[in-house]
């Protein structure tokens, strides 16, 4: 078996006891960090190689960020989405893990919307449609996960309407995810989970996380090659209920 989780931690400096607990209790194989908010040389290599993972990264200076961490080997690590050479932010990063491609990607939330940051929203996504069915025609077993910042179908948001013209839950946004999806890919969580209200993100503002107000935003997306050996998926809310908590949860992925 191999477990595979991932995680929006919302700076990895300001989370890293919450980040080494969970490691240390969870003990995932690989976990994928999203938004660690810091270049490669301030990730804090030490503490987390001392609970047991190396790291792959590919930060940035105050926002972004991606990593993979790995109680086993990686190999062939690719840092940036390919597509557009000039993008300067750190949002992607893929490496080999006993046999599978893993991913950890974080996807831009693209408000205001309409506007520019929605545009780099659309059009990321579609870099990400497109090097997708890349590493599809490779036909080995792929994993795509991160915080995709949208929220599939009104199931995945608490409160549909209010929510409606949202970034995360326009048409287009969804439309492109579908588009994903199509390739060939299985939403892991979804198709072992199909009730509503399941979620991986709850806002700081406004008492979300007591009243359950939150959003399914975090995706584990498996090419057909990874679906087959699909055992297990769900959201672990643990963290997010803990002293200084990133306003994301892990979900987690078992592959046998």
């Amino acid at each position: 078996m191999v477990r595979i989780a991932s995680w929006n931690v919302n700076s990895v400096k300001a989370r890293l006891p919450n980040v080494v607990e969970w490691l240390d209790s969870a003990k995932p194989d690989v976990v994928l960090l999203q938004e660690i908010k810091c270049q490669d040389e301030g990730f804090p290599f030490l503490e987390i190689e001392a609970a047991g993972y190396r790291a792959a990264v590919h930060g940035q200076k105050s926002y972004n960020g991606v990593a993979i961490l790995s109680r086993l080997p990686m190999d062939d690590i690719r840092r940036g989405l390919p597509g557009d050479e000039a993008d300067p932010q750190a949002r992607w990063i893929e490496a080999t893990i006993a046999g599978l491609r893993i991913a950890s990607l974080y996807l831009p939330n693209g408000n205001p919307a309409p506007g520019e940051k929605y545009d780099y929203k659309l059009a990321w996504m579609r870099r990400l449609v497109a090097h997708a069915r890349t590493l599809l025609a490779g036909e080995r077993p792929l994993v795509l996960g991160g915080d995709y910042n949208v929220c599939p179908t009104d199931a995945d948001v608490y409160d549909p309407p209010n929510w409606r013209d949202d970034a995360l839950c326009r048409p287009q946004s969804r439309a492109l995810f579908r588009e994903l999806l199509h390739q060939g890919f299985t939403e892991a969580f979804r198709v072992l989970h199909s009730e509503p209200g399941r979620y991986t993100f709850w806002d700081y503002q406004a008492g979300a996380w007591p009243r359950d107000e939150g959003l399914r935003i975090d995706h584990l997306l498996l090419s057909p090659q990874a679906a087959d050996r699909l055992v297990a998926c769900d959201i672990d809310k643990a963290p997010r209920g803990r002293e200084r908590a990133s306003d994301h949860t892990p979900i987690w992925v078992e592959l046998s």
